[in-house]
């Protein structure tokens, strides 16, 4: 069963709501994004969550010695590098982040990026999200799961994979068969609005991972 994270969360209530369904990550969002949170506001969202589930931090393009400066502040337990990271910077933030670092592959309809096959032997997980000119990540948009999990299966092993991009209590199930990924991530799929978590919809999603069945 993959775990699950909740990302894009800019309150409290949702941060507690989400570890109190069993997720193991919860994420805040410091791209550019209408999710994006400043340090102290991250800390405050993710306090009620600490202890039952890992805090993640979203990065687009900010240097190492930024990124960690922040990480250390809201007490992040993984970094997720947005922005086609490549393997070097990765390997760079070792030495300034004690906790785990994810790498984000952006990926256009059937097609894996060729660095994301290096990001998989150096970063602690590889975030598959769908490409969408413009955007980091949080669009809603899928990826076609059938094919990239074929052109994956061959490199599985090496790190583990998080699957992002358009996920829904709706489609999550099947996402979770075809995909068979360490951890499923959701944002907008979970929403009422931008950064607003909808309880009964991250219930949905939870249970459907669990394959209790549930629908929107």
């Amino acid at each position: 069963m993959a775990d699950i994270k909740f990302c894009g969360l800019t309150r409290a209530g949702d941060a507690d709501y989400a570890a109190s369904l069993g997720a193991a990550y919860v994420g805040v969002v410091f791209a550019e994004s209408p999710r994006r949170v400043t340090a102290p506001v991250a800390a405050t969202v993710l306090a009620p969550a600490r202890g039952r589930a890992r805090t993640v931090g979203v990065f687009g393009a900010a240097s190492v010695a930024a990124v960690a400066s922040i990480a250390g502040e809201v007490g992040l337990d993984v970094i997720q590098l947005h922005g086609d990271p490549e393997p070097d910077l990765v390997e760079r933030m070792r030495p300034a982040f004690a906790g785990e670092v994810w790498a984000v592959v952006r990926v256009a309809g059937r097609i894996i990026p060729d660095g994301a096959l290096a990001l998989l032997s150096v970063a602690d997980a590889v975030v598959l999200d769908a490409k969408v000119n413009g955007r980091l990540g949080g669009t809603g948009a899928c990826f076609d799961w059938d094919a990239v999990a074929r052109a994956l299966d061959r490199h599985r092993g090496q790190s583990r994979v998080v699957l992002a991009g358009g996920l829904t209590p709706a489609n999550v199930a099947e996402a979770v068969r075809v995909m068979a990924p360490d951890v499923v991530d959701v944002s907008s799929g979970v929403e009422s609005a931008p950064g607003v978590k909808d309880h009964v919809r991250m219930r949905a999603f939870s249970e459907a991972v669990r394959g209790r069945g549930s629908t929107e």
